[in-house]
């Protein structure tokens, strides 16, 4: 077995921060009437600024797989180039296209020669799961180097266009042309943008971070559907799929809409963190103590509070100064937002070798949780 390394980290923000006031801007107003919900949803999540791979008109100015590359281009360098990768694996909550995989998209534009290729999928936790292939892949000795990344294109999901048959539609039927809070809701909480790691198998520059361990847990075998897109949830908790449904049935219940059961995640995305995480560092013989950075991906600043309450009543708070987030400063970007947040602090200057940081993924698509635990070097 052999030791694994994050050696280098790096990230891509397409365009300009985009502020509050200016997002219906870019993603449009649905049934040309302002969002009631934006500014109660903004507030709650305190995020400021973010970033969209979008023009004002709506139009794309990077795809999901270019958000990629670019990230990933600024791992290369005189002393690893694309011509060194042995691995690259890719996760995303947002591909551009259903098949072939995101991973493969993304290796086109790379151009460089025949890699291992790996496409992870889910909501947050598919930019831990990329991780995670890279790690196993490095740490067996598959291979001596793996890039791995988690990036979203969302923007153009949430684009007020894929929401207006829908609306214009409930308007023909005599209802309120409001869209349901559920879809509402994630418009003013996602965005777009990349993170990339290398991976190898000694440490190399200025500063390196060791991959201790990885875990994972889900809690679909008990829990229902929270997050999801390309379906529609039912009355008994469960999901019809998009081919299930007539084309004409696509826009006019915006099928393919990403919507989140609110309710569902106040009553499990806490307790079920909490309880994985203790699971996690009891498994490997950590403490809180043992914690000088904890970087969690928290969707919204709204469950801050009562994150760190159901940390201390299981035993492993962490005390203020550990905590390390910049969600109010990019933004929600799902599966990149803790490649965003170890980048930022792996070059902030702040890190001192033996400092250890513990990474915390939540994700409600059907309740997901995953953990990393490393060491500065």
């Amino acid at each position: 077995m052999f030791e694994v390394y994050i050696t280098k980290a790096a990230k891509y923000l397409p365009n300009e921060a985009v502020s509050n006031d200016e997002m219906e801007g870019y993603l449009g107003l649905i049934n040309d009437a302002a969002s009631k919900a934006r500014r109660i949803i903004l507030r709650n999540n305190k995020i400021v600024s973010r970033y969209y791979a979008i023009d004002k008109n709506g139009k794309s100015t990077h795809s999901n797989a270019e958000l990629t590359q670019n990230a990933i281009a600024q791992l290369f360098d005189e002393n690893f180039t694309s011509q060194d990768l042995e691995v690259l694996s890719c996760g995303t909550s947002t591909p551009d296209i259903f098949l072939p995989s995101h991973a493969a998209m993304v290796h086109g534009l790379l151009k460089n020669k025949s890699v291992e290729l790996n496409s992870s999928t889910g909501v947050c936790c598919a930019g831990m799961n990329s991780l995670k292939f890279g790690f196993l892949s490095v740490r067996s000795g598959n291979s001596k180097n793996a890039i791995c990344t988690g990036s979203e294109k969302v923007s153009t999901w949430l684009n007020a266009q894929m929401y207006n048959h829908e609306a214009a539609n409930l308007k023909s039927l005599e209802e309120q042309p409001i869209i349901a809070f559920k879809k509402d809701f994630l418009r003013w909480m996602l965005s777009d943008g990349a993170g990339a790691f290398l991976l190898e198998n000694k440490p190399k520059g200025p500063i390196s971070l060791k991959i201790e361990w990885m875990e994972a847990f889900s809690y679909a075998y008990e829990l229902e559907t929270c997050m999801y897109a390309g379906g529609e949830k039912q009355e008994n908790g469960e999901i019809k799929a998009w081919s299930d449904y007539a084309p004409e049935q696509w826009l006019n219940e915006s099928v393919f809409a990403i919507k989140q059961d609110v309710k569902l995640l106040d009553q499990f995305i806490l307790s079920k963190g909490a309880e994985s995480m203790k699971d996690a560092m009891d498994k490997n013989k950590i403490t809180s103590d043992q914690v000088d950075y904890f970087i969690p991906h928290v969707s919204s600043n709204f469950f801050v509070e009562g994150l760190k309450k159901g940390l201390h009543e299981k035993g492993i708070g962490m005390t203020d100064e550990k905590w390390f987030m910049n969600l109010s400063r990019v933004g929600n970007v799902g599966s990149a937002s803790i490649y965003l947040a170890v980048e930022e602090l792996m070059n902030s200057g702040k890190l001192k070798k033996g400092d250890h940081i513990l990474l915390s993924v939540p994700e409600s698509g059907r309740f997901s949780f995953a953990y990393a635990y490393l060491t500065v070097c």
